[in-house]
């Protein structure tokens, strides 16, 4: 039966808007992959009808500002805008990447802060809310994803818009004492007052975003989530997502027998395999992991030549400064490990700096005897969900994973670790590579439970159920006319 959403001030059936900083191409055929983000909220529209609104992804010297590219595939319509280079590098590379992401994972010492940059971030997001404007109708329900776009329900609120408005944060929040020092913070803070429904990963990112709204004097806390802003009752809570737990172990069983899959584990030659999959990104920790591996291998000699580790690691963000930085430094790393610790017929770390296909890494996950993702910090980390749910339940692999990472809250019956303890982390990847097979089993049965009552669409649905029973605007709060779509 086809889900919708409840109608709000009457007349007409509700539609979903969905607006991230980046729109999938549209596929007539569906989503390819058997997960991911992209995936959830293309079903979401599926099943309500309605708009997905973001960044093209194109950036020009200039733009025509009324602009705006459309494309229908069924109930979706993709609807999307340009930006000039400029702006792309001010608001994108600059405040969002070089600003917001490294002071939202606790990395002050990474940040760059920079006033026109700061400016630009709120003045694209006005773009952004005179152009959606337009699309939305009366009984619309929008839903606002990610740090590209915080002030956008503010803007949008500007606007005359009283529709039910959600956002939700795909990465941590820091508490007050951190996320203070951003640039703009009073601004930043005083437009999220805006939404019905602020969702985050974990329930401690939640409290940190609410008492950095009370410290700030902009919200009054009510008990259970719930704030009142003097304008609108708002709640903040978490949303935890899923994968397509199901999706995932059906395409892990099949990439077994791939030939991609066959020729990696052929070339181990019975070696057992330690994975990592990440983004190449401060944020995981990947300099540390390495490090933790080396010495894994150096309190233990009788894994020389028997235990090979896997790091998979595409490229990321590579116009940052930053992020070249770190290409360049992971890579040294990695040598520098297999000079020291190889022999010459076992190289101890592959590093693949280069996307693979999703249906191969579920392939590598299943046939992993280890799953190590130890970010120094992380909202929630799909991969080690993903790496659970790719497991062959008759003999299961382990997953060590940091502590700092969202996904903890949930897989508690992973080794967790302190990610800048190598000598710790080294000693949770031993104990993993001899853990008795019924104790594997048990921690598997433990988080594969977990994911199966948490699925990405439980996620989808949960967030929009919360929305849609939001309290409607205080009295008072200006009505103002709604654009038709065109």
């Amino acid at each position: 039966m086809k889900e919708t959403l409840d109608q709000h001030g009457g007349g007409g059936r509700s539609r979903l808007v969905v607006v991230s900083n980046r729109v999938p191409a549209p596929n007539p055929r569906g989503p390819a992959g058997a997960g991911g983000l992209a995936v959830a909220l293309e079903a979401a529209l599926k099943a309500h009808g309605g708009i997905w609104f973001g960044w093209s992804g194109e950036a020009r010297p200039a733009i025509d500002a009324e602009a705006l590219k459309r494309q229908t595939v069924g109930p979706i319509t993709f609807a999307t805008t340009d930006l000039t280079k400029r702006d792309v590098e001010d608001y994108y590379l600059g405040y969002s990447n070089r600003a917001l992401w490294p002071v939202c994972h606790y990395r002050l010492d990474l940040a760059r802060f920079d006033e026109r940059q700061t400016q630009a971030y709120f003045r694209v997001n006005e773009f952004f809310a005179r152009k959606l404007a337009n699309l939305v109708e009366t009984n619309d329900v929008v839903w606002i994803h990610d740090y590209h776009m915080m002030p956008l329900g503010a803007a949008l609120r500007a606007r005359g818009l009283r529709n039910r408005i959600g956002f939700f944060l795909h990465i941590p929040w820091p508490p007050a004492e951190v996320a203070s020092a951003l640039p703009g913070y009073s601004r930043l803070m005083r437009s999220m007052a805006a939404y019905d429904l602020i969702g985050f990963q974990t329930p401690r990112d939640a409290e940190h975003f609410g008492q950095c709204l009370v410290e700030e004097g902009l919200a009054i806390p009510l008990g259970d989530g719930w704030y009142d802003s003097g304008e609108r009752r708002f709640q903040i809570t978490s949303f935890p997502i899923g994968i397509d737990t199901d999706a995932i172990r059906i395409a892990a069983a099949t990439s077994v027998g791939q030939v991609a899959t066959r020729r990696m584990l052929a070339s181990l030659e019975g070696k057992r395999l330690v994975i990592g999959v990440d983004r190449l990104d401060y944020s995981k920790g990947l300099r540390e992991r390495i490090r933790a591996f080396v010495t894994f291998l150096t309190q233990h000699p009788e894994a020389r030549g028997h235990v090979t580790y896997l790091q998979v690691t595409p490229k990321s963000r590579s116009e940052v400064p930053e992020y070249r930085r770190i290409e360049q430094e992971v890579a040294t790393q990695v040598g520098e490990a297999n000079g020291a610790c190889g022999e010459f017929d076992w190289t101890p770390i592959r590093y693949l700096n280069q996307n693979i296909p999703h249906s191969t890494l579920t392939g590598l996950y299943r046939t992993a005897d280890v799953g190590l993702v130890t970010p120094l910090r992380d909202g929630m980390n799909l991969v080690a969900k993903e790496y659970v749910a790719s497991q062959d339940e008759t003999d299961p692999g382990v997953l060590v994973l940091s502590r700092y990472a969202g996904a903890a809250c949930e897989l508690d019956a992973a080794l967790l670790v302190n990610p800048y303890d190598a000598v710790g982390t080294a000693a949770a990847v031993a104990r993993a590579l001899d853990m008795p097979l019924g104790e594997r089993r048990e921690r598997w049965r433990s988080m594969m439970d977990v994911l199966e009552r948490h699925t990405v669409n439980d996620w989808w649905r949960g967030f929009l159920n919360a929305l849609q029973t939001a309290p409607a605007p205080a009295a008072g709060v200006t009505d103002g006319q709604v654009g038709a779509t065109g």
